[in-house]
C-alpha cells in the first residue's frame, strides 16, 4: 500500500486512538529495538521507536493492534487495509 505524505500522518494518529480504545499505551521511546506490543505491570502498552521512521512506525503499531485484536472492530477500509498489509512487513 502506497501512502501519501499527508496520509501517514493521519493513519498514524489513527492507530494511535485504535491503539487507545483498545486500552492499549503507546510510548515513543528512544532506543536500540524495534519496538512492539507488551504487558507492563498489567498495562497493554505499544512501545514504538522514537527514532524510525514514519513507515516503520506504522507498521510497528499495526502488527500490535493485529496482536491485540482488531478483527471484530469497526475500522474503516482503509484502515483496516493498512493493519493487514503493514503487520506482515519486515
Amino acid at each position: 500500500m502506497k501512502l501519501k505524505e499527508k496520509e501517514i500522518e493521519e493513519v498514524l494518529d489513527e492507530l494511535k486512538a485504535i491503539a487507545n480504545q483498545l486500552g492499549a499505551t503507546v510510548r515513543f521511546e528512544k532506543g536500540d529495538f524495534k519496538g512492539g506490543y507488551c504487558i507492563l505491570n498489567d498495562n497493554k502498552v505499544i512501545v514504538v521507536n522514537k527514532l524510525a521512521n514514519l513507515q516503520r512506525k506504522i507498521m510497528i503499531l499495526s502488527a500490535a493492534l493485529k496482536e491485540l485484536g482488531v478483527e471484530k472492530m469497526y475500522l474503516t477500509p482503509k484502515i483496516r487495509e493498512v493493519i493487514e498489509e503493514m503487520s506482515g512487513v519486515e
